[in-house]
Formats: structure tokens, sequence, C-alpha cells
């Protein structure tokens, strides 16, 4: 039986009030932050971590996965097609597609999936002055301890950070931490993904000439004819929710690191080859979500909704589109609270999906944008949302595609 100390109350001081307080910094976070800040609303964001980006920058996945359905069709609009933009001008890593910078015919654009991949932390910088140029206030190393709730809704957050420990009242709440934490210290319904997540250690080296990515260990699937080529890197897997677990995952990677370079100088004789960097935290892709009004499903490929708010293709293969319900965002339990990025409702299939940076972002542009329209998700009028939407450039409904020919950005 373990022991236990009790913890003298104390009072907390209001440090922040702002009008939207978002819950993590990666680009799910710096989504929302853009478009609540940009719909006339003060805007505080917090993350535990010392940069934005999260996994895509502090985690190393440096990969902006495709804005189209494979096909030669965007699909993602918006501040997600701003963010791939803005990606370039860290110094693409891999040859920036042509056809879909420049009017290109579509047939084109079918070559070559509208991604990049991106200098991490060149981004990171990137999307903090973005962030800073809208007014946001951002708040690094924090983390938030407790959700205070009355009345279905949250009506403060405690976080600490050097600081000490204060309280944040703001009207509405965005939840992009990645792992559903405000839904869960608010205790609403989450879940964990079922399978659990592979051991990842994506890093950087240096091979004597350049700065090389390692994707060690990827990610479970990837395009249907390269699984062939994933080598699970430990015969486990990973929750991420717990410290113990987390911890673990950290010790594995690092080791799984070492060993690859170790290898790599050995077999390949290649005395110049060094590591330069590795993630500044884990990279677990699916570790909580909420159960929302709606739970989407990998199955509902093409399918329309009333309430959609924007769309996304499969990274992992062509031909796919899925539009995005805004019910997967929230649950009407927490009025005041929505989600974004990893953390919205879906099944395990659609998870996969839904996890990458453009849908993130896409999720991310509506929470906030909802943030700073209502103060309460369950009522706020869907028609007012999509038009918002809609004059922020993006496209909600699969039928605005054209499936003739490639949309022309």
């Amino acid at each position: 039986m373990k022991d236990y100390v009790t913890e003298s109350s104390h009072k907390l001081s209001i440090a922040y009030e702002p009008d939207v307080l978002i819950a993590g910094g990666g680009i799910a976070g710096v989504a929302a932050a853009l478009a609540a800040a940009r719909n006339g609303a003060t805007v505080l964001l917090v993350e535990k971590q010392c940069m934005v980006g999260g996994l895509a920058t502090s985690g190393l996945v440096a990969e902006y996965l495709p804005l189209c359905d494979g096909m030669g069709h965007q699909v993602c609009f918006g501040i997600a097609e701003e963010l791939l933009r803005l990606s370039l001008e860290s110094g693409a890593k891999q040859p920036i597609p042509t056809a879909w910078l420049q009017d290109v015919p579509g047939e084109e654009r079918k070559k070559m999936r509208y991604r990049v991949q991106f200098n991490p932390h060149h981004f990171a910088l990137l999307l903090e002055q973005r962030l800073l140029r809208e007014k946001v206030q951002l708040l690094y190393d924090t983390r938030i301890c407790a959700a205070l709730c009355r009345d279905q809704r949250i009506e403060y957050l405690v976080a600490e950070n050097r600081s000490g420990r204060f309280a944040i009242k703001a009207k509405t709440y965005v939840d992009a931490t990645g792992d559903a934490l405000l839904y869960e210290l608010a205790g609403l319904p989450v879940r964990t993904f079922s399978k659990g997540n592979i051991l990842a250690g994506w890093y950087y080296f240096f091979d004597g000439k350049k700065v090389n990515l390692r994707p060690l260990g990827f990610a479970e699937v990837f395009d249907g004819s390269k699984k062939e080529n994933v080598r699970p890197l430990a015969d486990r897997r990973f929750s991420g929710t717990s410290g113990e677990d987390i911890t673990d995952f950290l010790l594995l990677s690092h080791q799984a690191i070492l060993d690859d370079i170790r290898e790599r100088k050995e077999s390949g004789g290649n005395p110049d080859l060094e590591l330069t960097t590795i993630a500044g935290m884990p990279q677990l892709r699916m570790i909580r979500c909420i159960e929302g009004e709606y739970c989407l499903k990998e199955t509902e490929n093409e399918v329309c909704f009333p309430d959609s708010i924007g769309m996304t293709g499969d990274w992992r293969k062509s031909g796919m589109r899925y539009e995005i319900p805004y019910r997967a965002l929230y649950n009407s339990a927490l009025r005041n609270a929505i989600c974004a990025g990893r953390c919205i409702s879906v099944d395990d299939g659609m998870w996969d999906i839904s996890r990458v940076i453009p849908p993130c972002v896409v999720t991310g542009e509506a929470a906030g944008t909802a943030a700073a329209l209502a103060e309460d998700f369950h009522t706020l009028s869907y028609d007012k949302l999509a038009e918002r939407l809609e004059a922020q450039g993006q496209k909600l409904k699969i039928s605005q595609v054209s499936t003739d020919s490639a949309q022309l950005s």
C-alpha cells in the first residue's frame, strides 16, 4: 500500500485572463492561435516545450505531409497552405513541388503530392514570429496541472512554471495538447490508442557533406509499397499516458539512435558521420483523444457532413478525401472547450490519418475561429462558423473541390 502526503491548500493568483486560452503550441495550437487572434480575440498560448511546433519541430518529424488527395486535387486550404508555404522559407530539404506552387496543369500535379520536408528549428522560429505578429501571447516552459470546472464549463486552469503555480481564466479553451489533457483534467471521457505507439527515434546527422534527417522507426503505416521498409525498433508498444512509460520510450529511443549511429559508422566506413540533433520530446503519435459528439471513421471516405469544417486526404495512399465534421471537435458536456489536432474524436484508423500536419492545421483553424466567435461550442451557429472559415480561404466540402481537373491555387 502506498503512503500519501497532503499538499497544503493555498490561494492562486489569476495571472492571465485572455479571451481564448490555447493549451499546446504544436501545429494545431499554432493554427488555432492564429485563427482566434485574426478573429479579434486576445489569445494566450501555453506550451510545455521551449519552442512552438510540437512534433513537427521539437519532435523532428519534419514532414509537411500532403495538402492534396494524390489525384491532383488540393483538399486542405487556409492556414494549412499558409504554413506549408511558410515552411519553405526555412529551406526545403526535398524537391519543392513546383507544380503546386505555380500555375501548372492538373496532370502535372498528379506526379508529385503537395508536400515538403522542412528545417524544423528554423520553421519553429518562423512560426513564433508569425504568432507574435498576430499579437498572440506566448508562455513557454509551462505545464497545465488542473482544470476547475462548474456548470459544464472550465472556469479556471491551474498552471505551473518557474514563476510558481497560478490560475488562468479564459472565456474559451482550445485543447491542442495532443493528448486531450484539458478534457481529461475536466473529467470528460477520453480514450487511448488501442494498439499503442511503436518506438521511434528520428534524428539528424552530418555525413561529411550535408546534414540529413534519419527517420529511425519511421511510422507504423507508410505508403503501401514501402511497408516492408519499416523495421520495428522494439518489441513493445507505448501508451504515452504515464511518466514511466514516456521515460522508457525516451530511453529506448536514445539507445536506438546510439546503436544506429555506431552501426552506420562501422558498416559504412564513414568516420565523418556525426550525430547532430535528437528530438526534444517523445515522438509519440497517438496518445489520447476525446469522445466527441461524433466519431469520424476511416471508412467515411467521400462522406459529406452537414457541419464539415474542412477536409483532409490520406498521407499514406492516394484517392482518399475526408470531410471533418465540427461535432468531432467537442463534447457538449464541456461547453467552452474544443479540441484540435491529434486529440479530436476519431476511430483508430482515422487517428493515423488525422494526426499529421495538414488535418491538424485544418482542425486548429476551425477550433480557433470557433473559440473567437462563441463561448458555447454546442450552440454556436454552424452557418456562422462556416461563413467565417470560407472567408478565411478554407474549403469545407468535397463538392467544392473539382473532380474533373486539379484545383489551382
